[in-house]
């Protein structure tokens, strides 16, 4: 045989990746308990935000946003920068000693005390995210993807998930979304922490414990 298999070799060890951090993501083992929103956050000739649903689990609750938006009167290249601004990673220039650029679709939540998270900031390699929980309230955008959705080719749903740990207090609190590119100002709706508290109560777990089990 004039071609043989290499000699055997080692494979050099690598210490296992780390998991998501439980602060930065829902919990794997859950199911979350669904609510029905409906609310539309913000709407625009362009655009339209909204929370067709919220999650609730026993650690915090997912907010699940659709961005739709539609060409109308903007340029094919007008309307491309725009639904492509809805991923942060492709926005450049956010840094604290420069104003938020007009392009990042940004959200947050303020609770009653006064406590307040935002998405603007984050970090976007997640695979480098501290174990260790930082001080909450923390607001982590789950990057989005596109929606298949029938009808108008010059219009495209993004949806994403706004994962907000803690779990919320119990009585209102605020959401809000703000988006210059896309014509939407600041705008705040109001949220029942109550409501997100009892849903958790009802979360599932994907595998049952089994008596044996226990």
């Amino acid at each position: 045989m004039f071609f043989e298999p290499p000699p055997a070799r080692e494979e050099p060890t690598r210490p296992p990746k780390p998991g998501l951090p439980a602060w930065s993501a829902p919990p794997a083992e859950e199911m979350g308990a669904v609510m029905v929103s409906g609310l539309a956050l913000a709407r625009t000739p362009n655009v339209a935000i909204t929370l067709p649903t919220i999650q609730a689990f026993s650690t915090g609750c997912l907010m699940n946003v659709d961005v739709v938006a539609r060409r109308q009167t903007l340029s094919p290249d007008d309307f491309q920068a725009l639904q492509l601004s809805v991923f942060p990673h492709l926005i450049t220039g956010v840094r604290a000693d420069r104003p938020i650029p007009d392009q990042l679709l940004r959200f947050g939540v303020r609770f009653a005390d006064g406590a307040k998270a935002t998405t603007v900031g984050q970090r976007l390699d997640r695979t480098q995210l501290p174990q260790d929980p930082p001080p909450g309230p923390q607001l982590s955008l789950l990057f989005p993807g596109m929606s298949m959705r029938s009808g108008d080719e010059d219009a495209g749903v993004m949806t994403m998930g706004l994962w907000l740990w803690p779990s919320p207090p119990r009585e209102s609190f605020e959401l809000a979304v703000e988006w210059p590119v896309g014509g939407v100002e600041l705008s705040i709706v109001e949220l029942d922490g109550a409501a997100i508290a009892a849903a958790a109560q009802q979360t599932v777990p994907y595998w049952p414990e089994s008596p044996q089990d226990g």
